[in-house]
């Protein structure tokens, strides 16, 4: 009974610290984005799939919420505001890449062209920084060729080509697109 118990408690209080970590990074998100968060645009995002059964709003958000985990846990000093905005708005593209007809009219190579039309969506709507734009330009790497120069955009990076990678093999799944 005594090592069912001490699992149970451990198990209770690994709950305990997911929630307020996730609590926390809510209250991040909200603090340095509610503009976006609330944005027409951004929550359209949630009608299109990014990989596997996970929405490109899903993505953003896993994306943001991963940076910041990065950032406190290597201790790296990045500027939060950048960090989170920057991450947000990294596939701000707005199109369902997936969709055959629309990329006919388009380079059919997303991963190479979408952080610019990323960047030029943002920078419609948005005033960004200059770490803000590179993090959106970068993300990409080694596809964007020209390497992150900011400790923000190198995170940003690796935070999606983990988060991609767990959406591609299935270990973190979406709920599909959802209408707008």
């Amino acid at each position: 009974m005594g090592w069912f118990r001490r699992n149970e408690e451990k198990r209770a209080r690994r709950f305990r610290e997911t929630y307020e970590q996730r609590r926390q990074i809510r209250r991040q998100l909200m603090d340095h984005a509610a503009d976006i968060l609330a944005s027409d645009n951004f929550r359209s995002t949630r009608s299109h799939l990014q990989h596997g059964s996970m929405t490109v709003y899903k993505h953003c958000m896993d994306v943001a919420g991963c940076s910041l985990l990065l950032n406190e846990k290597l201790g790296l000093g990045c500027d939060q505001h950048d960090l989170i905005r920057g991450a947000l708005l990294h596939d701000y593209f707005l199109y369902d890449w997936h969709d055959k007809a629309y990329l006919s009219q388009r380079k059919r190579l997303h991963g190479f062209w979408h952080p610019g039309i990323a960047l030029r969506n943002a920078e419609k709507e948005y005033e960004l920084t200059d770490r803000q734009r590179e993090i959106i330009r970068k993300h990409m790497w080694p596809l964007s060729v020209v390497p992150p120069t900011c400790r923000e955009a190198w995170v940003v990076t690796a935070a999606d080509k983990y988060c991609s990678l767990m959406e591609t093999v299935g270990l973190h799944r979406g709920h599909g697109a959802q209408a707008s």
